[in-house]
């Protein structure tokens, strides 16, 4: 992984849990940007302190359960967290109509990245715990 700052001149360098993918994560003001080959996302930044307290919280082991916006994500998972109307902004962290899930997905790495989680790397199945 990079050594990025997180900026938009300067972005973290991130892979998937799986570690199928890398992408790029900045924060731009209120906002973090997501880049995944063409494809932006964009999350509210105060995901990573409200994500982080979720899962202290939580005090165990958490399935990531990434999912596009169009699916339903399991319960108890990450994502449902990323999208629930009990979480902390009522609803959605993600910005972008159409783009707003995969939560489950790209936080927790950049969570990783930070030092705030562990993260299991298999093949399937991730789960991610605060430290």
């Amino acid at each position: 992984m990079s050594d990025g700052e997180g900026t938009p001149e300067n972005p973290w360098t991130l892979r998937t849990a799986p570690g199928t993918s890398e992408y790029t994560m900045y924060r731009d003001g209120d906002e973090l940007v997501c880049q995944v080959g063409a494809t932006k996302l964009k999350y509210q930044a105060r995901a990573i302190d409200d994500l982080h307290a979720w899962l202290v919280a939580r005090g165990d082991w958490v399935p990531l359960g990434a999912a596009d916006e169009q699916k339903p994500a399991a319960d108890g998972t990450v994502e449902a967290f990323g999208r629930a109307e009990d979480n902390p902004v009522g609803g959605w962290y993600g910005l972008r109509k159409g783009y707003r899930g995969r939560f489950g997905m790209y936080l927790p790495p950049l969570l990783e990245r930070l030092g705030l989680v562990e993260l299991e790397h298999n093949a399937r199945n991730n789960r991610v715990r605060a430290l």
